[in-house]
């Protein structure tokens, strides 16, 4: 069946709430607006090749400071300088040099963002002395990613005198960095803005962003640019085409569902990567209600779709050639008259029954016609699926790490790289055969959407989308695939501190990397 594009009005346009800020490499020995100094641990002095440029009075206070060992410099610490004629200065501590790894640098650079205030202003220069290339494109990465804060719904008092001009980073270091350390800033802004994207996303109310709403954003999306096709699967398509994980999930809500398709470069020779993202833009559980503490933070359970969209934003701006799909299951689980209940047996797209044991286990209902339909007609090299899809992945693993499950090892393997690269960890976990049986035990249908028990619930979940992994044609190996169970990292990861709060935007970078290598 042909997909019909449409646009789908919205009363309110979910745009960027913000760009990342301006980022220039040079060796300009002039300080424009606020000195960052970048310090290794017990520090006594500037770094020598730093003091160029540096006011003589800062300077000196500077090293007054460090010479008393009143700043140690140790990792996740600031200090911030002012009051002399020379200006302005902000001491990050780097810890001790051995000790330093990509990530700590990520997270030193987002201490610098999070450290400013209006004292500081939003014109800032970081001056990096003695400190390897990848180090510092790491720590201005950090910067970048923490430079994010989403305030579209709040109002400014009339007496509110704060800059919300975005922030101007002045970068220096050795002659022969500046040219790497450009290239490497300006991707690291294009994937930010994916990232930005995908927390607007996770961070709308769901009474702006619901299915069509999400559909629109798309749409606008792919207009904008001439190398993305988008196309959109609607209620009524769907309900045709026989798509009843998507259709029984979303038909107890008056906003609609729908299935958005994105095609980067559709013009390209596949076979190619295809991510698919889960879409509940609300989940009350539906008839198997939940309870109502933090059913609020239920907004959030669409950032497996805000993670592949941010991800094709992604892909655009960094200007990757080759051919990827991204598709986004959009569903608003709601109780109603009309609603799924709990003993219903639904048909897949797939052809497969599923007995509905508990509504509340929806996410992986819409996903069963996104990864069967992936499979089948849109020509995958793998498949990789994000979903904040278990509170069971959050129990095992907290909010630390992303749960990780696979038919195929090459392809773990290198999705658990591709997150410690980028410091956002995707932990492998177990596909027995046992939990598969369990999850094919129904007395009345092929599949039951919920495990026998409650232990090992997210395998038990990841076992259920196995079963709508397609084999590769003419042939009886399943296309390679991967199940990301982001519940725990989507949102509310204290850890984490490339965000304030509110939504990630996690693994629009570990996609990035794994697919662009960059």
């Amino acid at each position: 069946m042909s997909l019909v594009r449409r646009i789908f009005k919205c009363h309110v346009r979910l745009g960027l709430i913000g760009e990342p800020m301006q980022v220039s490499v040079n060796t300009n020995d002039n300080i424009n607006g606020t000195l960052v100094l970048p310090l290794w641990q017990d520090s006594e002095s500037m770094p020598a090749g730093s003091e160029g440029g540096v006011p003589r009075a800062l300077k000196s206070q500077i090293d007054t400071v460090l010479g008393a060992g009143d700043y140690k410099a140790k990792s996740g610490t600031a200090m911030t300088l002012a009051g002399t004629d020379g200006g302005k200065a902000l001491l990050i501590g780097l810890g001790k040099p051995d000790d330093a790894t990509l990530q700590s640098m990520r997270e030193a650079g987002a201490k610098v963002t999070a450290s400013l205030s209006k004292i500081h202003g939003k014109t800032i220069t970081v001056k990096f002395s003695g400190i390897e290339g990848e180090h510092m494109s790491a720590f201005v990465e950090g910067m970048i990613l923490r430079d994010y804060s989403y305030d579209k719904y709040k109002s400014k008092d009339g007496d509110d005198d704060s800059d919300d001009g975005e922030i101007e980073a002045h970068v220096t270091c050795e002659a022969g960095k500046t040219e790497a350390l450009q290239k490497s800033a300006n991707l690291s802004l294009a994937v930010a803005s994916g990232v930005y994207l995908a927390r607007d996303l996770g961070n709308a109310p769901p009474n702006d962003l619901y299915p069509m709403a999400f559909a629109e954003q798309a749409i606008a999306f792919g207009n904008e640019h001439d190398n993305v096709k988008v196309s959109i699967i609607n209620y009524e398509q769907a309900i045709s085409m026989g798509m009843g994980g998507l259709v029984g999930v979303g038909m107890g809500s008056a906003r609609k569902p729908c299935m958005v398709i994105f095609e980067i470069n559709p013009d390209m020779p596949g076979p190619s990567p295809c991510i698919v993202g889960k879409g509940i833009t609300f989940d009350t559980g539906g008839i198997s209600l939940k309870p109502p503490p933090s059913m609020d933070e239920m907004k959030y359970d669409m950032h497996g779709s805000a993670t592949t969209f941010g991800l094709m934003k992604a892909l655009v701006a960094s200007g990757h050639k080759d051919r990827v799909i991204g598709v986004t299951c959009m569903a608003e689980n709601m109780p109603s008259s009309n609603a799924q209940r709990p003993g219903d047996v639904i048909k897949t797209y797939s052809g497969k029954t599923v007995e509905v044991l508990n509504t509340d286990a929806e996410g992986r209902l819409v996903l069963s016609d996104g990864l069967w339909y992936t499979g089948t007609k849109l020509n995958p090299s793998y498949i990789i699926d994000l979903a904040t899809l278990t509170g069971a992945c959050v129990v095992a693993l907290g909010h630390e790490a992303s749960g990780l499950w696979s038919n195929d090892d090459d392809l773990r393997n290198k999705i658990k790289e591709a997150g410690e690269h980028c410091g956002e960890i995707a932990w492998p976990m177990p596909l027995f055969k046992a939990f598969e049986k369990e999850m094919t035990d129904s007395k009345i249908a092929d599949v039951r959407n919920l495990g026998a028990g409650r232990w090992g619930g997210s395998n038990t979940a990841a076992a259920f989308l196995k079963q709508f992994i397609p084999n590769k044609a003419g042939t009886e190996e399943q296309i390679p695939w991967a199940h990301l169970d982001i519940a725990g990292t989507a949102w509310g990861a204290k850890t984490n501190k490339m965000v304030k709060n509110g939504a990630t935007g996690i693994h629009v970078r570990t996609l990035h990397h794994l697919i662009t290598g960059q």
